[in-house]
């Protein structure tokens, strides 16, 4: 980073290096939420950015589809519109199902946060994300398969990437090429082969969930709120999950369950059942069936509370999913995709700006600091939160007793969906940020 030719390590001895076919500022690898907002938020700050996507637009992504105030947040600030007649549909809170109850929780009014959440099918919304980079000025190159990391002999940092053309079914179809760059981002999901190619292997003391959703076809496809479903059985026992049920407006809602991943889970559970089994039993209230699913059920892993780190490590910054940044309250994790992109941008640009490399590397370095301020006491307590969801006590109480208590649940939808002002404006905030400042940051 001191402005000479490095020494370069990409290929095997041997090997004739691939051609470099571009130098820029920073690569971000992967266009999903993560990858976009931070290509987005870099190039606005005017530094010469290249996106690679290894897949096309518009390309499917398991997801719930929904959005709460905090990710529509990071919308507002792209300059994205957000309105109905833009596409998007909104809610206005969440409805929660179970032990017989049925309690209705608006979002809390903020100063921080809208009032309001969004749901938008990911093939749709991925492509808004990463369009709205590209208007900002970075470089989207998709079909772009990365291969590995090119490391500077010499500081042993990342200093660019080899990547290779693929098809629509991602077979190469183009020579291997080289791209380099100061600083790279690696945004490419929960697997970051990049990550693992760095060194960064999945902390396996962090917790991880799975989530299998479809689309069921129905008429009652328009709903104020988001539907979750907390009483998930199996072998007599409540799951530590929950089943959804989100409107799409088109026809369709979103349904899927979401579960931790522990050892007091049969591992080889069919998910395909447990969700054929829960849509009988809410038959009569709901009337979905997989018979009229529209796609298979498809399912994907949810990396939480920093379950890779280091987040900054020579010349490479992780961001979103790569870096284990789902909510383990809820399992949300694109409205932390977003803000880990523009919370990384924001070092990043700064230290681009120093003068030496020493500067650069302090720079980068608070990068780790910032994301544990951010979110480590909040991680800490979702961790403690998903021990307890182990402990079918708990669950048999949260459901049965807890649901009934509206005081209760609308201070942990505050602290479920991390929808607080700081500092607090009333009780709950107050309390849902002291509790964070206590919790270690690790």
């Amino acid at each position: 980073m001191d402005g000479s030719a490095p020494a370069v390590s990409a290929v095997a001895p041997g090997e004739s290096s691939p051609p470099v076919v571009d130098e820029v500022d920073v690569i971000v690898v992967g266009a999903g939420p993560a990858g976009s907002t931070t290509a987005f938020h870099l190039a606005q700050a005017g530094l010469d950015v290249l996106l690679l996507e290894k897949t096309a637009f518009p390309r499917e992504k398991v997801c719930g589809d929904g959005l709460t105030p905090r990710a529509v947040r990071q919308l507002v600030a792209m300059g994205i519109d957000v309105s109905e007649s833009a596409g998007w549909l909104p809610n206005r809170g969440v409805r929660i199902m179970g032990g017989g109850h049925a309690l209705e929780l608006d979002w809390p009014r903020l100063a921080s946060f809208p009032d309001f959440g969004l749901v938008r099918r990911r093939a749709e919304f991925d492509e808004i994300v990463a369009r709205r980079a590209e208007s900002a000025g970075a470089r989207l190159v998709q079909r772009c398969n990365v291969t590995g990391p090119i490391i500077d002999d010499r500081t042993k940092h990342i200093v660019g990437v080899t990547a290779r053309s693929v098809d629509e079914k991602g077979r190469p179809n183009g020579d291997s090429v080289s791209y380099r760059s100061r600083l790279v981002v690696a945004a490419d999901g929960n697997s970051s082969r990049l990550s693992v190619a760095m060194g960064l292997e999945r902390r396996r003391d962090r917790p991880m969930a799975v989530a299998v959703r479809t689309y069921i076809r129905t008429p009652n496809d328009r709903d104020d709120r988001l539907e979750t479903w907390v009483e998930i059985c199996a072998g007599g026992r409540i799951l530590p999950g929950y089943g959804w049920i989100f409107p799409m407006g088109d026809g369709t809602v979103n349904v899927g369950i979401g579960m931790l991943n522990t050892d007091k889970i049969d591992s080889k559970i069919d998910y395909r059942d447990l969700m054929a089994r829960w849509l009988r039993e809410i038959h009569p209230q709901r009337g979905l069936s997989l018979d009229d699913a529209t796609e298979p059920i498809r399912g994907a892993a949810l990396p939480m509370a920093f379950n890779r780190q280091p987040h900054y490590t020579r010349g490479l910054l992780l961001v979103g999913d790569a870096g284990g940044m789902v909510n383990p309250f809820n399992g949300e994790g694109i409205a932390y995709a977003m803000e880990s992109g523009a919370l990384a941008a924001r070092v990043m640009t700064q230290a681009l700006a120093r003068q030496t490399p020493a500067q650069v590397e302090q720079a980068l370095s608070g990068y780790p600091r910032l994301l544990r301020e951010y979110y480590g006491g909040y991680y800490t307590m979702g961790r403690w939160f998903l021990r307890a969801l182990g402990d079918p006590r708990f669950m048999r109480w949260a459901v049965h007793r807890g649901l009934g208590r509206r005081r209760l649940m609308e201070l942990s939808l505050k602290m479920m969906g991390n929808l607080s002002d700081k500092p607090g404006a009333d009780a709950g905030d107050r309390l849902v940020n002291a509790l964070q400042r206590l919790a270690p940051k690790s």
